[in-house]
């Protein structure tokens, strides 16, 4: 393709596709912090939505949240935090609202995983540390074996960091 070519095409694929738009817009201007904001509300609202509106707790639509996240290319810090952001307020939702399903606690638990081995590949356990157990104490009365599993997970963790 010809120089001209491939601008049309970008220029084409930018109007065409919002994740180009998107992709582009923070390439051009990476503001990290506005960016991680955008998603984590994203993941917020399908746990605590604004007004009267009924809470969807799609785990699918905050995994796409972080996965586009993922796609900007952030720092490892900044996808910790989207990540924490999901297990966060999925502990917290539980642990107002009471016993959930099975197939969502199988979720808050392999995004809780998720979340660790990211943590661990990054250098990052001291920095999350306290969250990462405020998260496993906040589910301490849940059911489904939710905090046991956690726990284990985290303490496993801790057991190699010290």
């Amino acid at each position: 393709m010809s120089k001209a070519e491939v601008i049309g095409l970008v220029a084409e694929l930018y109007e065409a596709k919002k994740e180009v738009k998107d992709y582009l817009d923070y390439w051009m201007n990476p503001d990290e912090d506005a960016k991680l904001e955008e998603y984590m509300k994203i993941i917020r609202y399908e746990f605590y939505p604004p007004g009267n509106r009924e809470p969807k707790t799609r785990f699918s639509v905050c995994k796409k949240a972080i996965s586009d996240y993922k796609k900007l290319k952030p720092s490892a810090g900044a996808v910790a935090e989207l990540m924490l952001c999901l297990v966060e307020n999925a502990c917290r939702f539980t642990a107002e609202y009471g016993d959930m399903w099975e197939s969502y606690y199988d979720s808050v638990i392999s995004n809780f995983g998720t979340l660790l081995k990211h943590i661990d590949k990054a250098g990052l356990f001291d920095v999350y540390r306290s969250r990462l157990e405020q998260c496993v104490e906040t589910v301490r009365d849940c059911g489904w074996g939710l905090h046991d599993d956690m726990g284990d997970m985290f303490y496993e963790m801790v057991e190699r960091y010290s």
